[in-house]
Formats: structure tokens, sequence, C-alpha cells
């Protein structure tokens, strides 16, 4: 097995939570590596193009005030900002930005290649290696061996995962990319206890197939309030949201396909 190279930490996967660890790390002066499957994936924002919400934005605030880079990035890429649950009291308001990807994308890769003391790698983590509960390392799907003192896994979906549409179901880290199995077992022959939690993705629409004047147009906060405590301010054009409404024929086509969906079967 050939060895490349020493690390303090390494971190598996580049999405919200391994971007935030590979950038902490490095700031504490740690000589860190972050692996990704695809450099043109990192922080792809695959589940749902928005950040905060109820019960989230305050976590990305508190990511914020403990110097991490959600908030920054979130700004730059906003392109909806707008407080939820004004009506109410506020204990319960909470900031929700609706995200242009390709903007969130660049913006937090920019920042992750121009951090000192981060290298990031792609390539695909097959094995941990540990040693009298200790772990020394990791291994890629090409049999280099990546020593360091500490290995953080943030793979989200990838691990053993499997994608569901309708009653048909495929290995798949996310639609078109590879599923991670070798550190899937890895982990498990490390004594850790596996299992899945279901995530669900919203379709893509083309707008040019959707008839906005059947929609109520639904702007943002004006002016926007941004998420971190260090912007000034959003300077990113912002865009409505279009709120449409079921009815009793919705409700009947979502009963008639409820046998065939994997949530309920």
């Amino acid at each position: 097995m050939f060895k490349e190279q020493d690390y303090d930490v390494i971190v598996v996967g580049a999405g919200h939570a391994g971007c935030e660890a590979a950038l902490s790390a490095a700031r504490l002066g740690m000589e860190t590596c972050l692996f990704t499957i695809n450099l043109d994936t990192i922080a792809h924002l695959s589940c749902n193009p928005a950040v905060g919400g109820l019960a989230k934005g305050h976590l990305v605030r508190e990511i914020d005030a403990l110097g991490g880079e959600m908030a920054k990035v979130t700004d730059q890429a906003g392109i909806q900002f707008r407080m939820l649950n004004l009506s109410k009291g506020p204990a319960v308001w909470s900031l929700r930005a609706q995200i242009d990807r390709m903007l969130y994308k660049r913006a937090m890769r920019r920042s992750l290649e121009r951090q000192e003391r981060l290298v990031i790698k792609q390539g695909m983590v097959e094995r941990i290696v540990a040693e009298g509960g200790t772990v020394k390392g990791v291994v890629s799907s090409l049999g280099v061996f990546y020593a360091a003192r500490a290995v953080v896994v943030t793979t989200g979906t990838f691990l053993k995962g499997l994608i569901h549409i309708g009653l048909e179901n495929f290995q798949a880290g996310r639609a078109g990319e590879f599923p991670s199995i070798g550190l899937s077992d890895s982990l498990r022959e490390l004594g850790l206890e596996m299992g899945r939690l279901k995530t669900g993705t919203p379709p893509r629409l083309d707008s040019r197939s959707i008839d906005f004047s059947r929609t109520t147009p639904q702007w943002g906060d004006d002016p926007p309030v941004p998420f971190s405590y260090s912007t000034e301010r959003i300077t990113n054009p912002q865009l409505p949201c279009y709120i449409t409404y079921t009815n009793q024929k919705t409700h009947e086509i979502i009963r008639g396909g409820l046998d065939r969906s994997p949530l309920y079967s």
C-alpha cells in the first residue's frame, strides 16, 4: 500500500458539515485534507436550494458566531431573504434564504481553496485505519494511505446510499453519483452501528413550463436581512417565490398514487 502524506485532520465529504469541519480545523492551525468524490459537487445543496428556516435558521447564525462560513456564503448567494413567523412572538422568528445553487457552490469552493493549511482532494475514501482504538488515517479507492491524527466523517446520504423513485430503487449517493460502499463496511468493522435516514428531494421544474399568471408572487423582505453578522448588506438581485394551492383534484391524484410511494409502501 502506497503512503502519500501525513495530516492532522482528514475530513470525508464536502457538504455543509464537511466544509465547516475542514475550515475549522485549518483555521485552528491543523494541516487538513478534505476528501470529496467530485470537486464539482462541493457544497452542492442537493436536497433543497434554501438555507435556514424554522428550527434551522438559528443554527446557521450560531455557526456564524463561531467563525463558520455558511452564513457568509449564503449572503453571497441568496436570491430571497425572508424572516418567517413575524406574525408570532420573537421566540419563533426564523430567517430563511432561497439560494442560487451555482453561486453558493462557487463561493464556498473559493473559501476552501483560499484557506491556508487546507488541501482538497478528489477521491473516494474506502477504509478508515485504526489500531488499538486509535485512528491512524484513511485508505482511498486507489489504495493510497493518508495518515491522520483525526478523521471526520461527513458523508451525508452517500454511505450505502439508496434512491427510491416510485417502486424502483437503486444504489447511489445522489442521482447520477456513486454511493460509498467500502467506507460503510469499514465503519461497521470498527464496531459502529449503521442505519439509514430518509431524505426527500423536491422536483426541479423548468420555469418555461409554468404558467406564472396562475400563481401568487411572494417577495422576500425589503431590505433583505443578512444571515452573517459580518455582512453589511445583500447586493444580489432578489427574486420572488410563487405560491400555488392544492384542490380536490390534487388530493385525489395523491391518494390514488399512495400505493406507489416508497414513503408509504
